[in-house]
């Protein structure tokens, strides 16, 4: 035995010397059990030499398995197919499924993560996550269960990429298994998608999900109640419930199995409730003696799988003590040698390397795909086509966009609350369920976390997802599931893993007659701020258009998270200047004939005394400003930036320098709205000539006629403009 640095592992060796070896049995399990044993041992020997690697400043990640192991039978009862979204205490089942494929090196893989070797398999040394796309591993970052809506996602769009003849990259039957433990079993997240396969269930929709709780008893320091899973998810309606006791590994590899032939049989969720142990404590930096006694750590050393797994070893007489102890000994070592090896391998050198994998671009490809058009056009749209109908609102150009995209490509999906008998709360998805088939155009559940959890399991089955979010207050409901998950699945994956998918949201203010802080919403800073996310923010109807078919071609083509943001209050505006001028309709942009890129601004007027930048309904204010100043012998420039993520710098700079002069005009709040971003632009671009901005009131927006107190109105852009000008 080589140096033992914890207490875990002197009790193994110590016990298992203490016992007598026994004849053999000819047990049937003699095969899995010694691949049960050599899974969780590698699982044990990884813990201990991240430990050992992060007290000499080599490792970066010490949150181990051990007491976890036992989640290696659920492996073993597994395909390695079966795409597995794991919890971080996951570490001898992604060991045991790892040796289930030839070739595949799991000990390697860990060991390269926790040294952060730009050589690791899944993220390349940006994260360490269990993760391997040969072994159908999908990398979770997650501590909180924020992967489990993905989950139900993924289990339900497996059927549903089947049934709309979209190849996917699981097989047909697959099981989804999601881990997680049991304090996150208490969290919102976990609750809600957890409701929402049991919703889907309770419909005689397929959910072939299989739930693994890894309960402890205790999440870091705080307890779980004695039975509270059980009492919780034991005769749960719908969800068919497993139990076994993680210290047994003939029982753990028994109910396993029968549980994942159970959902994969009946195409229906199942919870395997692993009743476990936690070994070592919460991670390298905690001091578990603070807040749990001596003799619970150590009574717990008697629960360990990896000395239940080496008692059915020895009293089947499959192995002797000593041999038990040897293999033990092998696995340290070879754990060692190839943390050593490791730890020579090549690191991340550069910020254009760590940034490598955020978000494919291509713009190129894009546009050709966006260009493209559809074969099957007329047979969707019937003997008038939408650019042959005649000016179009915005509502109703999104709408035949939609249409569009759902005709054009078998595995674009539309879903959301209400999207489909009613056709949207403004209606801007009428008639694409009759037209496209409840498959492809469907209600949800009122749950946005089940929302974009459905679309973030869609993208991996091979969908393209477009998920309506009612209202943009709603989608902070849910935020985490664009930052935390949909953002970073590329990222973490070095490209991998792809999250395609358009999210709709209805947003801004202005709503005449309507309104209180949750219909009437200007906050858009958490949109803005996560790497490689596009937010798309048309006002124009033809615009409108043209920009959803580019983000559903960035989607489709290069895996891009794409939020398209619409202003309610113009979705049925007709009029700019006067009541029935119609200057706000706009002909429909037929895909052969318009294509609007990715970070490309649009220029009304060529005015050189000023350049109004703007978005959204600052679009219209803009422009009746602009008639007003001209008339006053100032003639201004508009510049819609139409994407606020990524901005159009390069247009952006163009204009402003064209004038010399530039007001931002920004309905979201002074503070943290794009105003900020849009001033940073121009200076880092080098501009010098005068900016200054108009915003909105850093408010929530109330009700009725006082939102107009607190929103941006067209005297103070006016006002702004003249002073400006004139200065």
């Amino acid at each position: 035995m080589s140096d033992i640095a914890e207490p875990v592992d002197e009790f193994f060796h110590r016990t298992v010397a203490g016992w007598s070896a026994h004849p053999a049995t000819g047990s049937e399990l003699a095969d899995d059990l010694l691949a049960l044993f050599d899974a969780q041992a590698g699982s044990r020997h990884l813990d201990l030499q991240a430990r050992q690697l992060g007290k000499q400043g080599k490792g970066f990640y010490s949150i181990g398995s051990s007491g976890h192991e036992s989640n290696a039978a659920v492996a073993a009862a597994l395909r390695p197919t079966d795409p597995a979204l794991l919890h971080y205490r996951s570490g001898g089942f992604y060991v045991r499924r790892g040796h289930q494929v030839p070739g595949q090196q799991p000990l390697r893989d860990v060991l390269l993560g926790v040294v952060a070797s730009a050589d690791e398999p899944i993220s390349a040394g940006r994260h360490k996550v269990f993760g391997n796309a040969e072994l159908a591993v999908i990398p979770q970052t997650s501590t909180i269960a924020s992967h489990l809506p993905r989950a139900v996602g993924l289990a339900f769009s497996l059927g549903r990429a089947a049934k709309l003849g979209v190849t996917s990259a699981w097989p047909d039957d697959s099981v989804v298994v999601c881990s997680f433990g049991d304090a996150s079993a208490n969290h919102s997240t976990t609750t809600g998608a957890i409701n929402s396969a049991l919703h889907c269930a309770f419909q005689g929709l397929a959910m072939p999900l299989l739930l693994v709780c890894e309960d402890n008893g205790i999440g870091i320091s705080v307890r779980t109640p004695k039975g509270w899973i059980e009492s919780t998810y034991g005769n749960r309606t719908g969800l068919r419930y497993f139990t076994a006791d993680g210290s047994d590994p003939v029982e753990c590899l028994s109910v396993a199995r029968e549980a994942a032939d159970w959902v994969r049989r009946h195409r229906a969720p199942a919870f395997l409730h692993l009743r476990t142990v936690r070994l070592m404590g919460h991670a390298g930096s905690d001091v578990e003696s603070g807040y749990r006694s001596r003799t619970e750590i150590t009574t717990d050393y008697q629960r360990d799988p990896l000395l239940g797994t080496a008692k059915s070893l020895v009293d089947n007489g499959i192995l002797s003590p000593d041999e038990v102890l040897a293999r033990y000994e092998a696995k340290r070592a070879e754990v060692a040698r190839i943390a050593e090896e490791a730890l020579g391998r090549r690191k991340l050198s550069s910020a254009a390397e760590v940034m490598a994998s955020i978000c494919q671009n291509r713009p190129d490809v894009v546009e050709r795909r966006a260009r493209e058009v559809p074969p099957q056009r007329q047979e969707h749209f019937g003997a008038q086509l939408p650019e042959d109908e005649g000016p179009l609102t915005v509502a109703q150009a999104i709408n035949r966009s939609l249409a569009e995209e759902l005709g054009r490509d078998p595995g674009v999906i539309a879903f959301g609350e209400d999207v489909s008998r009613k056709g949207g709360v403004y209606g801007v998805t009428r008639g694409l369920r009759k037209k496209f088939g409840a498959t492809k155009v469907f209600d949800t559940l009122l749950d946005e976390q089940s929302i974009l959890g459905t679309a973030l399991g869609a993208g991996l089955a091979g969908l393209v997802p477009i998920p309506e979010i009612q209202y943009l207050a709603y989608v902070h409901n849910a935020a985490d599931q664009l930052r935390g998950e949909a953002s970073t699945l590329s990222f973490f994956s070095d490209g991998q893993y792809r999250n395609p998918m358009v999210v709709r949201i209805a947003g801004y203010g202005y709503q005449k007659g309507f309104g209180g802080h949750f219909h009437n919403d200007n906050s858009i800073a958490a949109l803005r701020d996560m790497p490689g996310v596009v937010l798309a923010s048309p006002s124009r109807p033809d615009d409108a258009a043209a920009m959803l078919r580019t983000c559903v071609a960035a989607a489709r083509e290069d895996g891009r998270v794409c939020v398209f943001l619409e202003p309610i209050a113009l979705y049925h505006t007709r009029d700019l200047h006067e009541p029935g001028d119609a200057e706000w309709l706009a002909p429909y942009p037929a895909p052969g004939e318009h294509h609007v890129p990715i970070g490309r601004a649009r220029q009304y007027g060529d005015g050189s005394d000023l350049t109004l930048v703007t978005f959204g309904n600052g679009v219209p204010m803009s422009l009746r400003t602009a008639k007003r100043l001209r008339e006053r012998g100032i003639h201004a420039r508009v510049l819609d930036l139409r994407w606020l993520s990524p901005l159009p710098v390069d247009d952006l700079l163009t204009a402003a320098e064209a004038t010399g002069r530039v007001l931002v005009v920004d309905e979201t709040r002074r503070t943290g709205g794009v105003s900020e971003s849009v001033v940073t632009a121009l200076i880092d671009g080098g501009f010098t000539g005068p900016i200054a901005r108009v915003t909105s009131e850093d408010s929530f927006i109330p009700l009725g006629a006082a939102a107009y107190h607190v929103l941006l109105d067209e005297e103070t852009i006016e006002t702004a403009a003249l002073k400006l000008a004139n200065g």
